[in-house]
C-alpha cells in the first residue's frame, strides 16, 4: 500500500516524526497546565502571576494569563517555534536531499513528472504536519480536561492547526530556498536564519511604540493573532487563511533544472582533511545560527533596558514576581540581573537544536552512502568520526563567540552594566551544552536510522526543558532536576561558572563521544 505512490511512500517516512514530534509537542503543551491552579490559589498569587506574564509582553501579547489556556500560551511563548526545526530539515532534503543521494534520479526515470513528483512531496509533508496538528490537539484537550480548562476538542485542534501552518510556512520556504543551492544544507540554515529574522521582527511592535507596519511583515505576527486555547479570544481565521496562502508550493524552477551533482573543486581548502571538509559543509548554517543566537543574546540586553523602567516597579511590587525570577535567575535580587540571567538560561537550547540538525546530518550521510567512498581510503572510521565531531565542536565554538560580541557590543550601547567575566563564562559554557547533545546523538545514531536519531535527541531536549523549565513549579525533587543538562549549566551569567558542573557535562559528552566512536568502528554501515 504505501509504495503506491510518491505521496504514500513519503508520508510512510515521516511516520515516526509524526508521532514524535506530535506527541512530544502535546506534552510541552500539558506541561504548564499542571501548575495554574498552584499559581492562581490566592488573589495575591493571581496578581503576581499577571504582573509577571505583564514582563513578557516583549515576547507575545499576554491574554488571560490566569486561565489554563491562556497560561499555556504564554508559557510556551516562542519555544513553540522549536517545532519549525523539523520542516525546514524536511523541506529543505525533500528534493534537493534526493538530488544529493541520486534518489530522485529513480523517481525521475519513471513516466510522471518533476512538477507531480514535487507537489506529492509536499503534499506528503503537509500531510503529516496535520496528522501532528491533529496529535497535538489531542494531547492539549486531554491535558485541559485533566486540569479542568475552559476550552474544548474544537480549541485545542485549532491552536494544533495553527502551529502546522507556520511549520508548512517555513517548510515550503526551505524548499523553496532548496532549489537555489547546491546542498540541503545552506537551505535549512538560510530558512532557519529566516525564521530568527522574522521572530525578532515580529517582535519590534510591542517594544517600540507604532510600529506595528514592521511586524506585518513577519508570518509569526499573523500565527500570534489566532490564540485557540484562549475562550473568548479563539483564531483569527484571516491569519490563519494568509499563512495558507504562503504555503503555496514554490517550485516553479524545478522542472527547468537539471538534477545533475555538482564538480568538487580540486584546489577548494575544504578537501584538504576530513576536519577541514566537514567545516566547509558546515559553514553556512554556522552563520545563520550564529546569528539567530547573538541576535537572541544582544536583543534581550536591548529589551531589559527598555522595559527596565516599567517593569522594575511591578518586581519591587511583587514579591511573587521575585520569587519567580529568582529561581530562574539563581538567586540575584536586582530586576535587570534577574531577567538577563533568565532569559540566557534559555541560550543553551539554540545551541543544542543547531547540534541536532547536525546529528541529523551525520545519520543521513550514512544511512544515503556518503561516508562509503571516504571510508574506501585507507583512513580509520575513528578518524572520520572525530573529524566530523571535531569540526562540530568548531561550529559550536563559533556561535558561542558571536553570542559573546553580540553581548558586550548590545550592553555597550544600551548601557546595560554587565560582569565581562560572567558574560564570557555566560557564553562559552554554551559549547559544553551542544557539544554534549551532539555526542549523544553520534552515540545514538550506532543504532538507530536518521529519523528516529534526531527524534530521540530532540525528545531528550524536550524532556530536559519540561525537567528545568516546568519541574520547578511542580515543585520536583532536586534528583529530578539533576536529570537535566540544563541544571548544569546554571546561571553563569550571574554568578560564573560552575566547575563541578562543568566538568559533569564535559564527562557525561566525552563518555557519549567514546562509546559513539566505539559503536561507529564495529557496526555495519550498510545495515
Amino acid at each position: 500500500m504505501w509504495f503506491k505512490s510518491v505521496f504514500l511512500k513519503s508520508l510512510r517516512d515521516y511516520r515516526v516524526a509524526i508521532l514524535g514530534w506530535g506527541i512530544g509537542m502535546g506534552l510541552v503543551i500539558i506541561s504548564p497546565m499542571a501548575s495554574v491552579s498552584e499559581l492562581v490559589k490566592t488573589p495575591e498569587a493571581r496578581a503576581a502571576l499577571l504582573n509577571l506574564a505583564a514582563s513578557f509582553t516583549w515576547n507575545a501579547d499576554v491574554i488571560r494569563a490566569d486561565t489554563i489556556g491562556g497560561y499555556a500560551t504564554f508559557k510556551i511563548g516562542i519555544f513553540v517555534f522549536l517545532m519549525v526545526v523539523w520542516p525546514i530539515l524536511a523541506g529543505s532534503r525533500m528534493l534537493r536531499g534526493e538530488e544529493d543521494r541520486a534518489s530522485l534520479d529513480v523517481l525521475l526515470s519513471a513516466p510522471r513528472g518533476r512538477v507531480r513528483v514535487a507537489v506529492e512531496k509536499l503534499a506528503a509533508m503537509s500531510a503529516a504536519l496535520l496528522a501532528m496538528a491533529v496529535l497535538i490537539g489531542l494531547l492539549a484537550y486531554l491535558g485541559g480536561l485533566a486540569f479542568k480548562a475552559d476550552f474544548n476538542l474544537a480549541d485545542a485542534v485549532l491552536f494544533g492547526l495553527n502551529l502546522a501552518l507556520i511549520c508548512a510556512v517555513f517548510g515550503a520556504i526551505a524548499l523553496f530556498v532548496s532549489q537555489f543551492t547546491h546542498e540541503r544544507g545552506p537551505a535549512a540554515g538560510w530558512t532557519a536564519g529566516l525564521l530568527l529574522i522574522f521572530i525578532v521582527v515580529d517582535m519590534v511592535h510591542r517594544v517600540i511604540p507604532n510600529t506595528d507596519w514592521i511586524s506585518r511583515l513577519s508570518p509569526i505576527y499573523y500565527y500570534n493573532l489566532s490564540k485557540p486555547l484562549i475562550v473568548g479570544y479563539g483564531a483569527n481565521l484571516g491569519a490563519m487563511l494568509f499563512l495558507v496562502a504562503l504555503t503555496i508550493p514554490r517550485v516553479l524552477r524545478l522542472p527547468q533544472r537539471v538534477a545533475a551533482p555538482r564538480a568538487l573543486p580540486i584546489n577548494d581548502w575544504s578537501l584538504r582533511s576530513i576536519y577541514a571538509r566537514n567545516l566547509g559543509v558546515m559553514a553556512v548554517p554556522t552563520f545563520w545560527w550564529a546569528l539567530l543566537v547573538a541576535g537572541w543574546a544582544g536583543w534581550m540586553v536591548v529589551i531589559v533596558k527598555q522595559i527596565e523602567a516599567k517593569l522594575s516597579v511591578v518586581y519591587a511590587g511583587s514579591p511573587a514576581l521575585q520569587d519567580i525570577l529568582k529561581n530562574l535567575s539563581g538567586g540575584n535580587a536586582d530586576f535587570n540581573a534577574s531577567f538577563l540571567g533568565a532569559m540566557f538560561g534559555i541560550l543553551p537550547i539554540f545551541l543544542m537544536a543547531f547540534a541536532i540538525t547536525q546529528v541529523n546530518r551525520w545519520a543521513s550521510d550514512e544511512g544515503d552512502g556518503r561516508l562509503d567512498l571516504v571510508l574506501a581510503a585507507p583512513r580509520s572510521r575513528t578518524r572520520v568520526l572525530l573529524g566530523r565531531f571535531a569540526a562540530l565542536t568548531t561550529a559550536v565554538t563559533v556561535i558561542g563567540l558571536a553570542a559573546l560580541a553580540a553581548t558586550l557590543v548590545a550592553s555597550s550601547v544600551s548601557g546595560v552594566a554587565l560582569n565581562t567575566a560572567n558574560v564570557v563564562a555566560a557564553t562559552l559554557t554554551l559549547v559544553p551544552m551542544g557539544v554534549l547533545v551532539a555526542a549523544i546523538g553520534f552515540l545514538a545514531a550506532g543504532w538507530l536510522r536518521t529519523a528516529a536519531d534526531t527524534g530521540l535527541v530532540s525528545f531528550l531536549l524536550a524532556a530536559w526543558f519540561f525537567i528545568s523549565f516546568v519541574g520547578p513549579e511542580l515543585k520536583v525533587p532536586e534528583a529530578t532536576l539533576r536529570l537535566s543538562a540544563f541544571y548544569y549549566y546554571g546561571t553563569p551569567l550571574l554568578h560564573g561558572v560552575q566547575l563541578a558542573n562543568l566538568a559533569i557535562l564535559l564527562a557525561v559528552g566525552a563518555v557519549a563521544l567514546a562509546l559513539g566512536v566505539l559503536r561507529f568502528a564495529r557496526k555495519d554501515i550498510a545495515v
